[in-house]
């Protein structure tokens, strides 16, 4: 039997015991429930195995730099530091932002799960990306094609998204169709915008090397050399995404985001999302990725919004 007394430094007290959404003491005592643990003012006061304390203690270091590190700590997160993930995680914290974006800015994975989409597009050429809203799916998608351009990996970017109207028609909007679907492919603008110099952005896009277009418009063509992104892919038909799969061609990538949970497609039509993900999940060189509310990235309260939802019989 060994005993630990941790003293937590480098970051307020308050900080790592005063969580509103979650209990961090008691996540730590689920991980470790061989162990005689308590809490006291600054300290961790643990009793148990040699092996388990040198543990504990190595997971309460890693926990205690990424509370320091980040604002974004998340129970989720807390759980994968106390399971000894933490090293991993850290790793990427330091030292592997996705790219560096307008004025420098580190574009970085920010949750486990958005960690697991930048690894699995290292050994896989095709990846679907599946979960709720704000967890940040479109953006390290972006980032992901648009680091892929900038290191020659791809000749270009196609992002694409298919024209549902979620509850607005699109035909009483003024202007051409271009005019039309701009506002509703206003989020893809808005992230590739922290990414490319407005200057660059536009030279791209007039030269087609970044191309923002409806889903319908991927029809009849094979895609090569290229990082493809289908965003709100939940609100595609199974011929239309049967139809974008096929549009692969050599040297792509292609990633599928959607959320089950926000479907727009009229009623008894099947979404190809979810249709795909059931057909494709054993084929060699498709990864699934899933992420969850623990992984939204957004204001603290979207995460309550989204549970608050799944508690009413309309949230699908």
């Amino acid at each position: 039997m060994k005993k630990l007394e941790y003293f937590i430094k480098d970051i307020h007290p308050i900080d790592f015991f005063d969580k509103n959404d979650f209990d961090i003491i008691k996540i730590i005592k689920q991980n470790f429930p061989r162990l005689k643990i308590i809490f006291k003012g600054d300290r961790v006061i643990a009793n148990g195995e040699n092996s388990l304390i040198i543990e504990l203690r190595k997971r309460l270091d890693s926990l205690i730099f990424i509370i320091k590190e980040t604002d974004n700590i998340n129970e989720k997160i807390i759980n994968s530091i106390m399971s000894g993930n933490g090293d991993k995680l850290i790793a990427y914290m330091n030292e592997k932002v996705i790219l560096y974006g307008v004025g420098k800015k580190k574009i970085k994975a920010h949750t486990l799960n958005q960690i697991k989409i930048v690894e699995a597009f290292e050994n896989n050429d095709m990846v679907f990306v599946i979960g709720p809203a704000g967890t940040g799916k479109t953006y390290t998608g972006i980032a992901i094609a648009v680091k892929a351009l900038k290191e020659k990996q791809v000749n270009k970017i196609i992002l694409t998204r298919p024209a549902i109207e979620a509850g607005e028609s699109l035909g009483y909007l003024p202007g051409d169709m271009k005019e039309k679907l701009d506002p509703y492919m206003q989020p893809l603008y808005d992230a590739l915008k922290e990414m490319i110099t407005i200057e660059k952005l536009d030279d791209y896009m007039h030269r087609g090397i970044i191309e923002i277009a409806p889903l319908a418009y991927m029809r009849g063509r094979t895609l090569d050399n290229a990082f493809v992104l289908l965003d709100e892919g939940q609100n595609a038909t199974h011929n239309q995404m049967k139809m974008f799969l096929t549009r692969m061609g050599n040297n792509a990538k292609f990633m599928i985001n959607g959320d089950p949970g926000q479907i727009d497609l009229p009623n008894k039509i099947i979404s190809g999302l979810k249709e795909a993900k059931n057909i494709l999940q054993n084929i060699e060189g498709i990864e699934m990725i899933y992420l969850d509310d623990g992984d939204v990235i957004r204001h603290r309260i979207v995460k309550k919004i989204i549970d608050a939802y799944k508690e009413t019989k309309d949230f699908n």
